[in-house]
C-alpha cells in the first residue's frame, strides 16, 4: 500500500535540498539591473573562489596583504578586515586577482573594461551628472547620498593601499576594470563627493584592494 507523504515534510525536504545546493554551487544568481544596454549586477562583488572552483586567498593581516602585492598574488579582504562590512559593501580586491586567468566573475559575467564603464558614465549624462544617479540613497555621509536613478546602487566601500592601510575615507567608493595602464597600474573608477563619476590610473598599483561591479556577457 502507497503511503502518502506530507505536504509540509515534502516542502521542508525540497526547501533543505535546495539550500544545500547554493552552498554546493558557492553563489546563488546575482541581482541584475539593466542600465542602457548593459546588464550591471546589482551589488559589488562578494565571492571568495574563482569561476574554476579554486580559493581566492583571504588576506586577514596587513602583512598578507602585503605580501600578496610583493608576490603578485590574488587575495581579497573585508573592509577593515571586519566581515559585518561585507553585507554593504561585498568583498575588496586586489587587480591580481582581477585578472587572474582563473576568473573573478561569475560564469556568465565578466569584470568590465574602461571602454564599458564610459559607456555606462555616458548614458548617465557624462562624467558631471552620473555620479549622483549611480550613488546608493544612504550609507554616503552628511549630504553626499545619491538619487540611485539608475538602480546600480554604488556605496561607499572605499580601499585598501598595497602596504595593508585601510582608507579611512568613507565618502569614497572605487571600481576595478580589467583594463591595464601598464605593468603596475590598472585602471579603476570612482564615485567621491558631489555628483561626478572619475576614472584614475590607479596610482596606488594593483595591489590596492578594491570593489568589484561585474557585468553580463
Amino acid at each position: 500500500m502507497a503511503k502518502k507523504i506530507n505536504p509540509a515534510i515534502s516542502c521542508v525536504f525540497f526547501f533543505m535540498m535546495c539550500c544545500f545546493g547554493v552552498a554546493a554551487q558557492g553563489q546563488t544568481k546575482p541581482a541584475t539591473v539593466k542600465i542602457g544596454q548593459q546588464q550591471w549586477m546589482a551589488e559589488n562583488l562578494n565571492v571568495d573562489t574563482f569561476r574554476n572552483g579554486d580559493p581566492i586567498p583571504h588576506a586577514k593581516t596587513d602583512e598578507e596583504w602585503k605580501k600578496a602585492y610583493e608576490e603578485h598574488k590574488p587575495a581579497w579582504c573585508y573592509y577593515g578586515n571586519d566581515p559585518e562590512n561585507e553585507l554593504k559593501y561585498g568583498k575588496l580586491y586586489n587587480w591580481f586577482a582581477v585578472s587572474d586567468p582563473r576568473g573573478l566573475a561569475p560564469k556568465g559575467y565578466h569584470v568590465p573594461s574602461k571602454a564599458d564603464w564610459e559607456t555606462l558614465v555616458d548614458f548617465l549624462g557624462g562624467q558631471k551628472m552620473a555620479g549622483k544617479k549611480l550613488k546608493s540613497t544612504e550609507g554616503w555621509p552628511g549630504a553626499e547620498n545619491g538619487t540611485n536613478e539608475s538602480g546600480f546602487d554604488g556605496r561607499p566601500g572605499s580601499m585598501r593601499y598595497y602596504s595593508g592601510y585601510f582608507d579611512k575615507n568613507r565618502c569614497l567608493g572605487r571600481w576595478w576594470t580589467k583594463t591595464e595602464l601598464e605593468s603596475s597600474y590598472a585602471w579603476q573608477y570612482y564615485l567621491l563627493k558631489g555628483d561626478e563619476v572619475g576614472w584614475y590610473s590607479a596610482d596606488y598599483g594593483k595591489g590596492a584592494g578594491m570593489s568589484v561591479r561585474c557585468l553580463a556577457d
